[in-house]
């Protein structure tokens, strides 16, 4: 979408999201791109294009609670995911739909010597801010694209989203209240609400050690304003490096307790094979289980998409992007001949270790016909894309090599 119309798309948005979130519409979308649609290639793989508030149309997944998956061209745009772009993951559909920032309150209970509630304005107020640019994927990414498929959202590979995000260290959150020797995990939960009483309510966890750790942070800003209603506004958990299931939206309340919380979305949801590849053979359930954890190493093709032609013997820059769950990526290869022969492509800036990582390749086709581009990344800590499907009974963290079938035709 050229610069100028999409700018203006965006000012319009904004403009009548104002008054749709003030008047609890959030859930409404603001309408559809001329009917468009977008097909993902695999079986039933057509989506509704549809602008929500303060989003560009978005593919949509599910109505209530909205689920909206970014069309993938939007990574060839930037290396930061747009806010208007980035995709969005509920569990509970009673989601809020208007919050008063000067009102909303954190609390931080359980085994704390000072039991805190904090508006936004005094969460800033307790140290200086910080910033990470990170990756929020979605457990199930590319779930679709997995074989045999599995029960769950059909996603293709836009569950996913690379930002800047400003706000304070979780660490200091936590010091300030005074987390007590007993402590052994931190609960987290947000805004959102099940419809029906007998549905669990969405609380994640985190071991006193990783919570207690540099990286995870309360986030109030995203790229540079505020974060998105759908996105988590006001304030988000962010734990880079991890699955986007431990990103609680609009969080209101932080419990540590002596346990190992077994709740549902931590003791049945979201778990994998324990063992060192998180998978079994295709079709077949995991004996021992552990919660899902880190993120993946993988890579993409941005600049071409599964179908495009391109011309015989005319170079052309591919490009994409490759990502961790926090060592950062040391080489990223490209094939053109079925993993026979792999090219080193070059690496773009470094925006730290959890953010994605742009890189190019010059590349001439040199035979007519259907040819499927391989690339494949490898992490600092020598972590390599499988070359096949590593398969876990919920296709999460799916990170096998990527392939694009792209046509070479006669210039």
């Amino acid at each position: 979408m050229p610069d100028q119309p999409r700018n203006t798309y965006k000012r319009r948005t904004l403009l009548q999201t104002a008054s749709l979130v003030t008047a609890g519409l959030a859930l409404t979308p603001l309408g559809s791109r001329a009917s468009e649609k977008e097909t993902l290639d695999f079986a039933n793989g057509t989506r509704e294009l549809l602008a929500y508030p303060q989003k560009r149309p978005l593919m949509r997944i599910t109505a209530r609670p909205p689920h909206l998956e970014t069309p993938f061209s939007v990574f060839n745009e930037s290396i930061l995911t747009p806010n208007d772009s980035f995709f969005v993951r509920y569990h509970l559909a009673n989601i809020p739909t208007s919050i008063d920032p000067d009102t909303h309150q954190l609390q931080i209970k359980g085994l704390v010597d000072t039991p805190l509630s904090l508006s936004l304005a005094q969460l800033k107020a307790l140290g200086p801010s910080v910033e990470v640019v990170a990756v929020n994927q979605c457990s199930g990414n590319s779930r679709g694209y997995g074989l045999p498929r599995v029960f769950g959202a059909q996603l293709g590979n836009g569950s996913m989203g690379n930002a800047r995000w400003t706000g304070i260290p979780l660490k200091t959150v936590l010091k300030r209240a005074g987390v007590q020797a007993a402590g052994k995990q931190v609960t987290f939960r947000g805004l959102d609400q099940p419809v029906l009483p007998t549905t669990p309510q969405f609380i994640k966890s985190l071991a006193i050690d990783l919570a207690l750790s540099d990286e995870p942070m309360i986030a109030w800003a995203m790229n540079g304003t505020d974060i998105p209603l759908l996105n988590g506004y006001p304030i988000k958990l962010i734990v880079p490096g991890y699955a986007g299931t431990y990103w609680v939206k609009h969080l209101s309340e932080i419990e540590v307790i002596d346990h190992t919380f077994d709740g549902f979305f931590m003791a049945n949801a979201y778990r994998v094979p324990d063992n060192d590849c998180q998978c079994v053979p295709a079709g077949s359930v995991a004996d021992k289980t552990r919660p899902i954890g880190k993120l993946k190493v993988r890579s993409f093709i941005t600049s071409l998409q599964a179908g495009d032609r391109v011309k015989l013997g005319q170079p052309l820059t591919l490009q994409g992007i490759a990502f961790d769950g926090g060592h950062g990526i040391r080489s990223v290869e490209v094939s053109d001949d079925g993993g026979r022969r792999w090219h080193p492509a070059q690496l773009g800036e470094d925006l730290g270790r959890y953010s994605f990582r742009q890189w190019t390749l010059a590349w001439r086709p040199r035979h007519l016909g259907k040819v499927g581009l391989q690339v494949r990344a490898t992490s600092n800590n020598g972590e390599q894309q499988p070359r096949t499907l590593q398969w876990n009974p919920a296709i999460y963290l799916k990170n096998d090599i990527e392939s694009t079938p792209v046509t070479v035709v006669q210039e």
